[in-house]
Formats: structure tokens, sequence, C-alpha cells
């Protein structure tokens, strides 16, 4: 007990305090903040300097003047029919639809049921794996899903679409069911024919690699 007395009294001789744990150290706000302020500073200085470095992409464009010879009194959508690539495919329904709606009779150029028509469509494109769907108003290249949607919703698209065949309210082709294909009937869809003459069977001519053919009655 004397020597903490002692301690007590020299301390108060001393004039010092004795520190304690709960004692906070002062924080210099002003300085805090022009630091925080000049860090702040730097940042948009080098974001600035990154934004102007950076070049915006090209848009693709349309192919100008690109035509489909033959088909100036039609419209032609080449399309898929097959579910393979989900996106593709609702795009490609999508577009039936819009034009359907418009009770227009619709050159529809499956490349799932021809392979031919995808050479077609790449040479008249002039690219290969083209996306799907592409569309061809009067002989003229339109563009695909996005652009259809867009003038669809603008109004222009009706106004580009008439004068073309208009079909009756629920027709569908007794034929192929609006398919736009059907069996071909020289070889019953086999691919195959009987040669009399050199006794063998040979490739049929008339079809396609599915052993189809073009609807003659809604494709003529």
């Amino acid at each position: 007990m004397a020597d903490s007395g002692k301690i007590l009294e020299i301390a108060e001789n001393s004039g010092s305090s004795v520190p304690t744990s709960t004692q906070k150290p002062s924080l210099n706000r002003a300085s805090s903040f022009k630091k925080l302020y000049s860090s702040v500073k730097k940042l948009k200085t080098i974001f600035e300097a990154a934004r102007a470095t950076i070049k915006p992409k090209p848009t693709k464009t349309a192919i100008p003047d690109c035509r489909l010879p033959g088909t100036e009194d039609r419209i032609v959508v080449y399309l898929t029919s097959l579910r393979g690539i989900r996106r593709t495919f609702e795009d490609c329904y999508a577009v039936q639809m819009i034009f359907r709606g418009f009770r227009l009779w619709i050159d529809e150029r499956d490349i799932s049921m021809d392979s031919a028509y995808r050479k077609e469509l790449e040479s008249v494109l002039g690219e290969k794996n083209a996306s799907l769907p592409q569309v061809f108003i009067g002989g003229k290249y339109i563009g695909g899903a996005e652009v259809i949607k867009q003038m669809f919703e603008t109004g222009e698209l009706a106004k580009i679409l008439k004068g073309f065949r208009v079909r009756e309210a629920g027709f569908a082709c007794e034929s192929c069911g609006d398919v736009r294909f059907v069996p071909c009937w020289n070889c019953s869809g086999s691919r195959k024919v009987f040669d009399e003459d050199q006794g063998l069977l040979k490739r049929c001519l008339e079809c396609n690699e599915n052993g189809l053919i073009r609807c003659p009655d809604c494709c003529s």
C-alpha cells in the first residue's frame, strides 16, 4: 500500500497522467478527407483516359442490293423446323407467325428439309453459316428476325406487304399440310429407282437427300 501511495504522489507532483486503455487517439479528419479526395481524383483520371482509348465496335448492316432472282412476286423466308438450337427455332417461328398474321402466302424454304436451300442462301448472301431466319420480299433482301420484328412494330412491314397474294382464312394445303414438301412420287421417298436396262438400283434424280420434293400444289 505504501508503494502505491508513493507512485500516486510522484504522478501528481510531475503533473503527468496515468494512461488508461479507454483513451482513443484523436483523428485528423481534414487530412483523411484530403487523402480520399486525392485518390478519387486519380481514379477518375485513369477511367477517363481508358474510355478515350476504347473504340466502339462497328455494327453489322444489311447487305446492299442483295437480291434473290426469280422471286419478285413473292415473300421468301429461309428457316429451319429443327429444334436443335432453341433461339434459332423461336426466331423462325416468330417470323412465320408475323407473316401468317397478314394471311399472306409465304415461300418457306426449310434448310433442314433440303440442304440445297442452305447453299442457295449462302450463294446469295455471299457468306457461310448465315443465321436464320432470312427474309426476302419482292426479291430484295430485308434481314433477319430482329429486323422483321422491328418493322412489324413500327408498321413499316405492313406497308411493303401491300399487293402480295392473300390466302383465305384458315387455309392449309391439303397435299402437304403447309409443310411445303411431299414424298417423291418417282421413288416413293426411297431415293432409289430400278434401271431395267442395266438391272441396277440407281439414285433417284427427282428428289432431294431426304427423298422429298416441293409440294406441287402450294409451291408451284
